[in-house]
């Protein structure tokens, strides 16, 4: 299984970014899909999930300027960034909570990495 990130980029405060994630290979079903994110001498932190069913959730620094979404045919999640600020600077990853067959363990996988910069 692979996840591979795309959309990350240089952009001015206050402008928009797109990221997607598609899950490839072999997948039976996938749970939730998320997004994380790391800035440089940060931990890693929670910034939006959506469960198979469509329901979301944020972490307060991005609500309402974030959305997240899903296309399940496509085994991608999307993430719409608004009102970028500098502080939003960071490495995003994606992440998927999947069976690979219906006899596997669900567990979860990781993208490498998008990197996003947000300028003042």
């Amino acid at each position: 299984v692979q996840l591979v990130e795309s959309g990350g980029g240089l952009v001015q405060a206050g402008g928009s970014l797109r990221l997607s994630c598609a899950a490839s290979g072999r997948i039976f079903s996938i749970n939730d899909m998320g997004w994380y994110r790391q800035a440089p001498g940060k931990q890693r932190e929670l910034v939006a999930v959506i469960t198979s069913g469509g329901t979301t959730n944020y972490a307060d620094s991005v609500k309402g300027r974030f959305t997240i979404s899903r296309d399940n045919a496509k085994n991608t999640v999307y993430l719409q960034m608004n009102s970028l600020k500098p502080e939003d600077t960071a490495v995003y990853y994606c992440t998927a909570n999947l069976k690979r067959t219906i006899l596997a363990e669900r567990r979860d996988y990781w993208g490498q990495g998008t990197l996003v910069t947000v300028s003042s």
